[in-house]
């Protein structure tokens, strides 16, 4: 199936996809905060730059975009049906990328938790991920 839309159409409205403070980032901040934690964003400091960070905690936060994290089995993780190959080879580099930032960040002593964009996608989903995520975080506070 060839693309609907011009190169200048495609490239416009990839420029738009954002990197941070995306929807489900937003949602998920704004739960989290509810629940009485305070984060830091985007710490250039870190490998992988993560989404949400605890320094109390000692634990970092990744949002992942199902599609281009490629989330096992779930139905936002596509694969385009043209210029396949260069897709397969850029979620293969993102997910390689995402195990190594994960590891490097483990070795500094971070706990990582990585939350995916359909764990968010609706208020009932989004609260149940943001309360499970809170216990996870505030884990070691209970020892």
């Amino acid at each position: 199936m060839t693309d609907i839309l011009s190169p200048a159409e495609r490239s416009k409205r990839m420029s738009r996809i954002r990197s941070k403070d995306t929807r489900p980032e937003l949602v998920l901040r704004k739960i989290l905060h509810g629940l009485g934690l305070r984060y830091r964003l985007h710490s250039i400091r870190l490998p992988g730059k993560p989404d949400l960070i605890f320094p109390r905690y000692n634990v970092v936060v990744f949002v992942h975009g199902c599609f281009w994290h490629r989330h096992a089995e779930c139905n936002i993780a596509t694969t385009p049906k043209s210029n396949t190959p260069f897709w397969l080879e850029k979620f293969e580099k993102n997910v390689e990328r995402d195990i190594r930032v994960r590891s490097q960040l483990e070795n500094l002593g971070w706990r990582v938790f990585v939350v995916w964009e359909c764990e968010l996608a609706s208020t009932k989903k989004a609260q149940a991920t943001a309360e499970r995520l809170n216990g996870w975080i505030r884990d070691d506070e209970k020892s």
